[in-house]
């Protein structure tokens, strides 16, 4: 299924946080959305599905206009994944895996559901603590299970805020991978926040770079992660050099006030630009 926003706009009383925001993102497509804390990121993702309702506006899921959805017909086709899970689940993570399916099944879940949250939890390599109490794992233990979560519903679109912010690198490529196979293989329309640019670029078929509530930028990677955004929109100076075909960026330092160039490397991990 595609997204479609056209002339989004999001305040909070009086406060803007989104203006005339207007894209269409492609079926089976995996787009990263980037940039600075506080341009509307999560925000721009929790107008896609219901949780904020845009100020103005119009967004499609599908050919569908998204007032036009019951909560749980949305669910059906479009699954989301929060920023480090803050929820207390009296469950085990089988029965927390298993709360993706109740849009399809309800609260009877079949041998066919459990077999299906078994599998995701496999290659998520968290079956060995499917009996545990959600509440007793660590925050990176949370946030796979809650990924498990979300795969299992079978969604069309998935939207994820900041789905490797817990995890280690290792972790963090497995899961970026199985997007990747989500998006290519399954058809699904996997859109992200992700702070990590490097990671981004790494696996995006687009990004979106924001910058106080619109879109500064949108493009493949190589279109997105320029010196010259990454000094415009995050202050920075950097190098971009390209691996494998995709930018990959090296901070140097803060973008001083006279516009100096520092050429000692920052001592912030390349991997990742601060938000």
């Amino acid at each position: 299924m595609n997204v479609e926003m056209d002339g989004v706009c999001f305040s909070y009383t009086t406060v803007k946080v989104l203006n005339d925001i207007t894209l269409k993102i492609q079926p089976s497509e995996l787009v990263s959305i980037v940039g600075p804390n506080g341009v509307g990121k999560s925000t721009l993702l929790h107008c896609m599905n219901k949780i904020l309702k845009p100020t103005s506006g119009t967004v499609l899921i599908g050919e569908k206009d998204l007032d036009e959805y019951g909560i749980k017909e949305l669910a059906k086709h479009v699954g989301y994944v929060p920023y480090v899970p803050s929820d207390s689940f009296p469950l085990t993570v089988i029965d927390t895996v298993l709360m993706g399916r109740h849009p399809h099944s309800g609260w009877r879940f079949t041998e066919s559901d459990v077999n299906l949250a078994y599998d995701i939890m496999d290659g998520m390599g968290i079956s060995d603590f499917a009996m545990r109490p959600f509440n007793s794992l660590s925050a990176g233990q949370r946030q796979k299970v809650m990924l498990a979560r979300g795969f299992a519903q079978s969604p069309e679109i998935l939207l994820l805020d900041e789905p490797t912010s817990n995890l280690d690198v290792k972790h963090m490529l497995e899961v970026m991978k199985i997007l990747r196979k989500m998006s290519k293989e399954n058809g699904v329309t996997v859109i992200m926040v992700n702070h990590d640019l490097n990671m981004a670029s790494k696996f995006a078929d687009r990004m979106i770079l924001m910058s106080n509530g619109g879109i500064h930028t949108i493009g493949t990677p190589t279109e997105v992660v320029t010196r010259e955004n990454l000094r415009d929109v995050y202050g920075v100076e950097s190098e971009v050099v390209m691996d494998l075909g995709r930018p990959y960026v090296i901070l140097r330092d803060v973008v001083q006030e006279n516009g100096r160039r520092e050429d000692a490397p920052c001592a912030v991990p390349p991997q990742s630009v601060p938000s």
